[in-house]
């Protein structure tokens, strides 16, 4: 097949944390032997904060914002045509086109943050976004379980699909710690109005009652932020860097947006990263947590800070091994995106089959 998408970015990771999803759904189709385009605007400084790393499993468009029609002219003899949400540049007008080619092709939207989507549709009935949901041949998204499987289905999907986040076994594996990252926790999030109270109330109310114990924040966007002493701000950490990262820590901890939480069952790629990397995993509390990781054996699910603080004080070297060991066990039997590109090669060939002949217009 051939296949076209449009996202927000592939080639960096800077305020992109769809980025290694985007690389391992898409490494993984390429080796069954598709085809890839993928088009991302120039914007947000990314093409200025690009990660290391071989992306030429996809034909990479960089393109600028404003030359959408163009952009989309280049699916012309795709097979498959996917638009992401949150492209960040002119999406309604991505997203029309796109569902404007339904009429001769099979078209997508994949969703990597369905929670928000469905939150901002239902509070606004004249979304333009609404009247093309049911153009799309399906919608797939990397979370949210039955709730953004029933809330696209009320907006009229077609066809609805849960593909989560993964773990690329040839980009997060184990390797040697870094002295630079040694800590006890390790955190990495960019500071976002619906993360921030969870990284407060988890990660920074922990440090203050484990003053003994060494923190490090990641990310961008808290460099105004009133920290404790005890905690560390290293910034933007590129994906390449990971690994070092999560080996050097005692622990990595993952803290869910609070609307990715509410929703439950979207695992972030945070954790697939941490457990490749055979790390002992410290999880905030959502459901379908268990879909991917078993609490208390291949990862350690908390509510409270009091609850972080137990796991850091009472955890033993040992203990911590056998967690990490189990997740990464785990993740390679069920979870890499050699499995997910499997899943959505199935998806795109029963549309390809299945696809009625029908002429489906794009409401005016």
């Amino acid at each position: 097949m051939k296949i076209f998408a449009v996202g927000s970015s592939i080639l960096s990771s800077y305020w992109n944390g769809a980025a290694t999803y985007y690389r391992g759904i898409y490494k993984y189709l390429a080796k069954r032997g598709h085809e890839i385009v993928f088009a991302e605007p120039d914007a947000f400084g990314r093409q200025q904060h690009l990660d290391e790393g071989d992306f030429s499993y996809v034909r990479s468009i960089v393109y600028q914002p404003g030359t959408e029609e163009e952009v989309i002219d280049n699916s012309s003899d795709a097979d498959i045509v996917i638009k992401h949400s949150g492209v960040g540049t002119h999406d309604v007008i991505l997203e029309r086109l796109v569902a404007n080619l339904a009429e001769y092709k099979p078209s997508f939207f994949w969703d990597v943050d369905s929670p928000a989507t469905i939150a901002r549709l239902t509070a606004d009935p004249a979304d333009p976004f609404l009247t093309l949901i049911p153009c799309f041949d399906a919608i797939l998204s990397y979370g949210g379980g039955p709730e953004s499987c029933s809330g696209y289905s009320s907006f009229g999907a077609q066809a609805y699909y849960n593909v989560y986040n993964a773990l690329d076994p040839e980009t997060h594996y184990p390797v040697p710690p870094v002295r630079s990252y040694d800590c006890d926790l390790v955190f990495l999030g960019n500071r976002l109005p619906d993360r921030e109270k969870r990284v407060d109330e988890l990660f920074l109310t922990a440090a203050e009652q484990a003053p003994e114990k060494r923190f490090v924040l990641g990310g961008e966007g808290w460099a105004d932020k009133t920290i404790p002493q005890n905690v560390r701000w290293i910034g933007h950490v590129p994906t390449e860097m990971h690994n070092a990262v999560n080996c050097s820590a005692g622990f990595v901890m993952n803290i869910n947006r609070s609307s990715m939480a509410s929703f439950g069952f979207s695992p972030p790629t945070r954790m697939f990263e941490g457990a490749g990397a055979g790390a002992c995993m410290i999880c905030d509390d959502w459901k379908g947590i268990d879909d991917c990781f078993e609490p208390g054996k291949e990862v350690l699910v908390v509510q409270t800070a009091s609850d972080v603080v137990k796991a850091l004080r009472e955890t033993s070297p040992v203990e911590r091994r056998q967690i990490g060991k189990a997740a990464l066990q785990r993740a390679l039997r069920q979870h890499t995106y050699a499995r997910r590109a499997q899943q959505v090669e199935k998806i795109f060939r029963e549309h390809l089959h299945q696809r009625s002949q029908t002429i489906r217009k794009v409401p005016a």
